[in-house]
């Protein structure tokens, strides 16, 4: 099962944040919250949790609720691999 630390890392991964991303927690904010979290940001953390889950992720399947925090992006990631 995947772990909310390994949501985590690819968040900070590809945003970049560095030490900044350690406070990240499951309530915490991201689409709208972190000013790198933009649109191009949602695609880069697909692809990236496509690549290493080995899952697709359809568009109808995706909604800003999804991002809405860390702990809804952890939330959909288990619900896709149960799929």
């Amino acid at each position: 099962m995947v772990k909310l630390e390994q949501i985590r890392a690819i968040v900070i991964a590809v945003l970049g944040l560095g030490e900044d991303g350690i406070d990240l927690d499951e309530n915490s904010a991201l689409l709208g919250a972190i000013p790198e979290f933009d649109s191009m940001a949602v695609v880069s953390i697909l692809t990236t949790i496509e690549d290493q889950y080995d899952v697709f992720v359809e568009d109808d399947e995706i909604s800003a609720e999804t991002f809405e925090t860390l702990g809804t992006l952890h939330q959909f990631v288990i619900e896709k691999l149960a799929a």
